[in-house]
Formats: structure tokens, C-alpha cells, sequence
């Protein structure tokens, strides 16, 4: 992702500024969060979904594992999301794939006002969104093989090498997530930087309990819609590149 307005770089689905959500910070020994903190503006009509939504869609984080079927009122596929930055991809994916539902991770407060007011706009029953640090959600919400897939798209790249250990991407965070996935379960990441996808496509395939099903990155699948900040890094000639991997 390149870096435009306060805005774009909150968004993890878009391609042009890289969100804060899906951001590593520290190796397990020094306790990992998937986030650093970045200030954000509230906008009247986020702040009217938070009040009005919120009590509905947004889980309170608690250390014990959540009732999801509760939460969503059903038994369905669920999905984990990890930084959805404004919401535009998550809601999209949740419109076009009713028969799943998806647990959304964002700590970032207009993020989730964002998509809240899509929610709301588009009717989807189908999303539940944690306001809260990704690893202790996983850790104390998710139960193990659980999850029927697992999102993260346009993560932080931390593209200075002495920076490279703070990516999400990394051989014991992709391990808890593996840990919650069920057996053929898939895990769908999307980047926009190549050194990045190097280093994603090193760290999933040297798991154990993961297979590629590509031979090497994977085309696009339909369900990731592209949004227009990627459209303009396409034509600019920058790359995307998708790694879909299945539990095995």
C-alpha cells in the first residue's frame, strides 16, 4: 500500500494505506499485539452507528470463549477478519456470502463506526465486530478448530528491514491461527508489497499443518472484491499478490 489520507490508511482493505489492525509488534516472549495505536476521527454519522448499532453487532471483549452461535443467532461457516480498516471489503463479502458469517477484529474506533453505517445501510445480520487486540481475541474467544476461514488483507508491511520483526506475518502468530482453524479451514491473505508476499508465502508454507493451493500465490478469488485504491495501484503497475493456504 502507498500512504494518501488519515482515512485510507485506517482502511486494511485498501491497498493504499497500510492500517494499523493488522500490525505485529513483538515476538511471543515480549507478548505479541496485532496493532499499534494511530488516532482517528470519529464522524457524526460513524459515531450515530456506534450508538445505535453497536449494541447489537460490536461483541465486548471478555477472556473466555465466546457463544457465537448465540451471538449470531444460527450455525453457519464463520470467518475471522483481522484488521478491516472502513469496512467497504468486509461489508461486501458478507453481502455476497449470506450463508457465512464473519467475526470482524478492528481497534480502530472510525473503522468500526464505518462499518457499522454499512451494516446498518445494507441490512447484513451476518458480521460481528470486536473492538479489541486480535492475539487476545484469538486466544480467549476463539475456540480451537473453530473457524471455517481467516482474512487479512493489505496488513502493515513494515517495509524497513529493521522493522520486518514487527509484521503480523510471522511463524507463532500464523500457528494460533492454525490452532483455531478447522480441518480444511483456509487462511486468505493479500498484500500489496512483494517483499511481503515473499515473507508470507515463506512463513505459511514452512506450517506444518498448512497446505498451498496454489503453486505459489493464488489468483484472486472472486469473493475479495478489488476495491479503488487497489484499481489505482493496479494501473500505477503496482502488484497485489494472494496467498490461500488450507488447513490440512
Amino acid at each position: 500500500m502507498n500512504h494518501d489520507s488519515q482515512d485510507d490508511a485506517a482502511d486494511t482493505n485498501d491497498p493504499v494505506g497500510h492500517p494499523a489492525e493488522s500490525e505485529a509488534s513483538m515476538l511471543h516472549h515480549r507478548r505479541i499485539r496485532s496493532f499499534v495505536t494511530r488516532a482517528g476521527r470519529v464522524s457524526v454519522g460513524q459515531q450515530r452507528a456506534i450508538d445505535e448499532l453497536g449494541p447489537r453487532y460490536v461483541v465486548p471483549y471478555a477472556p473466555q470463549l465466546a457463544d457465537w452461535d448465540a451471538l449470531f443467532g444460527r450455525q453457519a461457516p464463520r470467518v475471522l477478519e483481522i484488521g478491516f480498516g472502513m469496512g467497504a471489503t468486509t461489508a461486501e463479502i458478507a453481502a455476497t456470502r449470506p450463508g457465512d458469517d464473519f467475526i470482524g477484529v478492528e481497534v480502530h474506533e472510525p473503522g468500526v463506526g464505518a462499518l457499522l453505517k454499512l451494516i446498518g445501510e445494507r441490512g447484513l445480520g451476518n458480521i460481528r465486530i470486536l473492538q479489541h487486540d486480535a492475539v487476545e481475541v484469538l486466544e480467549h474467544m476463539i475456540a480451537p478448530e473453530s473457524l471455517d476461514g481467516v482474512h487479512i488483507y493489505f496488513p502493515d508491511p513494515w517495509h524497513k528491514s529493521r522493522h520486518h520483526k514487527r509484521r503480523l506475518i510471522q511463524p507463532k502468530f500464523v500457528a494460533l491461527l492454525v490452532s483455531r482453524m478447522r480441518p480444511r479451514g483456509y487462511i486468505h491473505l493479500a498484500t500489496d508489497w512483494q517483499n511481503y508476499a515473499e515473507q508470507m508465502l515463506e512463513v505459511l508454507a514452512a506450517e506444518p499443518a498448512l497446505e498451498n493451493t496454489a503453486d505459489g500465490y493464488a489468483p484472486r478469488p472472486e469473493f475479495r472484491p478489488v476495491t479503488k485504491f487497489e484499481q489505482r495501484g493496479l494501473r500505477l503497475g503496482h502488484g497485489v499478490w494472494d496467498l490461500m493456504f488450507r488447513r490440512r
